[in-house]
């Protein structure tokens, strides 16, 4: 059975963003070491003569051609916006936390006239 270290548990969790307490560290541990025994498995059966498929039933996925379309007026766009500026969204930034971040729908934030974006030094 493949097996976990604590260590290796602690860091997923905080990959996750997850506080674990030591009781469950120890059960994730185990619990973990069950779903990669699982896709040991998987793994392990032989696919080389199945087909490709992009769904498990068959089905018909029709699309449409890439064509250039005109944008949504950003009065549209921004309609259910919980925060914006002019006709920007503003987000939270996840670059330097507790400073909002311009997000311009027609194109990339960027520049000195997007204050806030997370681009500065």
């Amino acid at each position: 059975m493949p097996s976990l270290t604590r260590k290796e548990v602690e860091d997923i969790a905080l990959l996750a963003r997850l506080h674990l307490e030591p009781d469950e560290l120890e059960r994730m541990q185990v619990e973990l070491a069950a779903i990669l025994e699982h896709f040991q498995a998987i793994a392990a059966v032989d696919t080389a003569q199945v087909p490709a498929m992009t769904h498990a039933v068959p089905m018909d996925l029709r699309s449409r051609g890439d064509v250039p379309e005109a944008s949504l007026p950003p009065e549209v766009a921004l309609a259910g916006a919980p925060r914006r500026g002019d006709d920007l969204f503003v987000v939270p930034s996840s670059i330097a936390p507790g400073r909002p971040r311009v997000i311009d729908p027609s194109g990339p934030a960027s520049g000195p006239e997007h204050p806030g974006t997370g681009t500065e030094p």
